[in-house]
């Protein structure tokens, strides 16, 4: 079973901390069931036992983007691979970035953070939408239908 950590770095971040344990967690099981999911990515999902969820401010999650990926903007998440056995990987996520997306897409803050935290553990699946239109139709498909049916499942 995949435990979450969550690291606070923002502290004026209010983290919904059962909410994303409950959330990952039916990611988990959603996307072991997922026919699209290939069977390698299932096997790396169920041998990690560990999350990382760090929460930090808009210009700290800009300067990692900068550094990371030659972006000068705050984003929403980046997903970065662990070197740790175990350890499927860490997130870094800026609620106040996802405050404003959910805004502007018509979203709570809780399903925005499930969104994307579900985008980020396919990224460190090894899913990618940045380097071919296929790719990135395969993984937002995915990607919408595990989220439709989490919401179905009142998360909140």
């Amino acid at each position: 079973m995949l435990k979450l950590a969550v690291v606070v770095r923002d502290g004026r971040a209010k983290v919904p901390k059962a909410f994303l344990a409950k959330w990952v967690k039916l990611t988990v099981r959603e996307l072991l069931k997922s026919k699209e999911l290939s069977i390698a990515r299932k096997n790396q999902l169920r041998s990690a036992t560990e999350l990382t969820a760090v929460f930090v401010s808009t210009a700290e999650i800009q300067k990692l983007n900068k550094l990371y990926r030659k972006r000068n903007e705050a984003t929403d998440i980046l997903s970065f691979e662990s070197v740790e056995d175990g350890s499927l990987g860490e997130l870094v996520v800026s609620l106040a970035v996802l405050r404003k997306q959910a805004k502007d897409h018509g979203l709570t803050l809780n399903e925005e953070l499930g969104y994307m935290i579900l985008h980020g553990v396919l990224h460190l699946l090894g899913l990618d939408h940045e380097g071919s239109q296929a790719e990135a139709k395969s993984m937002f498909r995915l990607q919408d239908r595990v989220f439709d049916r989490l919401i179905e499942k009142d998360v909140e």
